[in-house]
């Protein structure tokens, strides 16, 4: 098993600041040591030389004092020309000379290390050699001293390795302490995740105030949670809107079906006051309306899914002219403006669809009359056509403009079933526009409902308005 996968993240930095801590304390106690022991050495190695040097001095004139030396450590051996020791400390008294190398002659010292023979056991001595010069003859002045060990002194290396090993305690210590301090919003914002559920959607983590790589990560997490907070809400209005749907979808089917029922049973209670045409008469304006409500449904359906017809280049005066004459036997009066080289890109069946719910709509409401318009509207790249269908009846709130392109939804004034409609003509309408990147909306009128729908216009082509060329 991997480290990563046995130890948590603060153990895993604590145990990597200890080690590197401890390597590099020790990495620095020995280079402190080994300079102090360096330089102990020289020490050592210049005291030496200072010794022998004033006892070859005094050689040299004839006035060696006794004792050679004045510290207990140091030992020295004055050589006359043949080799035999004419002079030496207490501890080299009736030995033989120390060492038998001698200094270049283009030197008057050498340093060198020498270990037993004269020395004892298992000891290692600096011995510097000399010359003096007497009465015409070179003598030697030999002067030794033990090696200096490397912790050079037993407190100093005591005090040298607990000062380290405080050092590297003290390192992981603070790094410990800094992994956990900055780990600690990573438990808050892990605290308060579990905390967040359906029931308070709305609940951010908090965000440190640190400028770090966790406050990126809060943010971001702050903003997923506001990006699933939103697709809740959605969710959650879709599901309103498809109960809702559900709901009203099963009224407006279910009226027709128990009106027609209602009218088979009486004909089947009382078979002698009916008769086929007169039942047929009575049955097929449920039929229609039933009949119109799916429709509606199977349009919506496909809007839905965005399946759109037949693009092609129309001229939108042309098509409500043509709408307009094919409505037969109009139940109020019809005015219009039509203002020709409006040109828009779309299916000509889901336009003349949408003209025809807007149309019906208006009739349903209108008093005497309905005015239609087509205008070109300038703007951004070729402007927008404009299509406005207003009626003289009694308008709609303010505050209920938006709510009547939802579906199934008719004002108090339509909801009798004489009125007609089964409240999905102005959802349709709204849905194709959509499509066609155009917007349907209803606009302030002196009088009645105005519906404004807008396209995006495309210039006019050299031939005809309306080609039917796809683009």
């Amino acid at each position: 098993m991997r480290l990563q996968d046995r130890f948590s993240i603060t153990r895993r930095i604590t145990l990597f600041t200890g080690v590197t801590a401890t390597l590099l304390c020790a990495l620095l106690a020995t280079s402190v040591m080994l300079g102090v022991h360096r330089y102990a050495s020289d020490t050592v190695t210049r005291e030496l030389m200072a010794a022998g040097g004033r006892v070859a001095v005094e050689l040299e004139r004839g006035q060696l004092t006794y004792p050679l030396v004045e510290y207990k450590s140091r030992d020295l051996q004055v050589v006359d020309p043949s080799g035999r020791v004419v002079a030496a400390t207490a501890r080299m008294q009736g030995k033989p000379r120390m060492a038998r190398f001698v200094p270049p002659d283009t030197r008057n010292s050498v340093t060198c290390v020498v270990c037993g023979d004269v020395f004892p056991a298992a000891q290692c001595d600096i011995v510097v050699a000399q010359w003096a010069h007497r009465m015409g003859e070179r003598w030697m002045v030999y002067s030794a001293s033990p090696v200096v060990p490397p912790w050079v002194d037993p407190w100093l290396a005591t005090l040298v390795g607990a000062s380290a090993a405080v050092l590297a305690a003290a390192i992981t210590y603070v790094g410990f302490r800094n992994v956990r301090a900055s780990l600690r919003p990573v438990d808050t914002i892990r605290a308060e995740l579990d905390e967040i559920n359906g029931n308070c959607p709305s609940r951010r983590v908090p965000v440190p105030a640190t400028d770090d790589e966790i406050r990126a990560m809060a943010e971001s997490v702050n903003r997923t949670l506001s990006r699933l907070d939103g697709a809740l809400q959605q969710v959650q209005s879709a599901l309103r809107h498809q109960r809702q749907f559900v709901s009203n979808a099963s009224h407006d089917l279910r009226t027709p079906i128990a009106a027609m029922r209602a009218e088979v049973e009486d004909g089947l209670l009382a078979p002698e006051e009916t008769s086929v045409p007169q039942l047929g008469s009575v049955l097929l304006p449920s039929l229609d309306r039933l009949q119109a409500i799916v429709h509606d449904l199977l349009t919506l359906d496909r809007l839905d899914h965005g399946m759109r017809g037949d693009q092609s280049r129309l001229d939108l005066a042309g098509l409500v002219s043509a709408e307009l004459c094919n409505r037969r036997h109009p139940a109020k009066r019809v005015e219009s403006t039509l203002a020709p080289g409006v040109v828009v890109v779309g299916d000509r069946v889901s336009l003349a669809r949408l003209l025809t719910n807007l149309l019906d709509n208006a009739e349903r409401h209108a008093k005497t009359t309905i005015t239609v318009s087509v205008r070109h509207e300038p703007g951004e790249d070729h402007g927008a056509a404009v299509l406005e269908v207003a009626d003289d009846g009694p308008g709609i709130d303010r505050d209920k403009r938006e709510w009547v392109f939802d579906r199934f939804t008719r004002l108090d004034a339509a909801r009798s079933r004489n009125a007609g409609g089964a409240g999905l003509g102005l959802a349709i309408a709204r849905q194709i526009a959509e499509i066609h990147a155009g917007s349907l909306k209803i606009e302030d009128s002196p009088v009645g409902a105005r519906f404004v729908l807008r396209l995006p216009a495309v210039p006019a082509a050299p031939a005809a308005a309306d080609d039917g060329l796809p683009t």
